[in-house]
């Protein structure tokens, strides 16, 4: 109850910046958009919209990682948190407050780019609401990955880290744009080492009724999203305790 209590004052925060939302939700459409138009004026079968869809999700997600990061850094640099930090809440309290609302945001931009999807070829069938499922640990995981930035970070750090570096990351080594067989070889490898190739395999295999092969990649998703929840988790306790001594 406390931290859907919290939770409740972020759902707040977020609805007073109404031009990060449009901008979030808004990006991965003119992404794919383009990228389809781009396809239907060449003989090659680079950006096939079952294909892309699922990745084009899980880039627009890096946009909630640095919304959610944005939010716990300008919370700190504001000494608000300072000030929380004598109610009787935990850091997994506060965690889960800032994770909750981002949630449905989340699955909101998916939903959106699915059925922008819908428009420019792809297939209405239960397996387009299976992949949906299958990316939710996906939505976790990119909004710990802010949390953790935002508890390490001041805003404007956040914003190279997150608006940057990590939009970069699970563009170029998810296999959104290209078939990352083709590099093979290292780059490969840190791709798959990587949750993003992992996510977009899965969301795929989900589209392909590969059933079998999206528990593998999934795992991988999950693995990550607990770890760095944990991490943030600590580092977000030993804030507060530094704060408060």
């Amino acid at each position: 109850m406390k931290a859907l209590a919290f939770a409740d004052r972020n759902r707040k925060e977020m609805i007073r910046d109404p031009l990060n939302l449009a901008f979030g939700i808004g990006f991965p459409l003119v992404i794919l958009f383009m990228l389809s138009a781009m396809q239907a004026n060449i003989e090659v079968e680079l950006f096939v919209i079952s294909n892309l869809i699922p990745g084009i999700a899980v880039f627009g997600l890096s946009f909630i990682s640095l919304f959610s990061g944005m939010l716990i850094a300008k919370d700190r640099s504001t000494s608000f948190l300072t000030r929380l930090f004598t109610a009787p809440l935990t850091a997994r309290d506060y965690i889960m407050g800032y994770t909750f609302p981002l949630i449905p945001l989340s699955i909101l931009q998916i939903a959106i780019s699915f059925v922008a999807a819908f428009f420019i070829g792809l297939p209405i069938n239960l397996n387009v609401l299976l992949s949906i499922i299958v990316l939710l640990p996906t939505v976790v995981l990119f909004i710990v990955i802010g949390l953790l930035a935002g508890s390490l970070l001041n805003d404007k750090q956040v914003g190279g880290v997150c608006g940057a570096l990590l939009t970069n990351l699970s563009a170029w080594l998810s296999g959104t744009w290209f078939d990352l067989n083709l590099m093979g070889g290292w780059f490969k490898e840190i791709a798959y080492t990587l949750p993003f190739a992992h996510a977009v395999d899965a969301g795929r295999a989900a589209i392909y009724k590969d059933y079998s092969s999206i528990l593998p990649h999934l795992w991988w998703v999950i693995g990550y999203a607990a770890a760095i929840m944990i991490i943030a988790i600590y580092i977000f306790n030993k804030k507060m305790q530094s704060d408060t001594d």
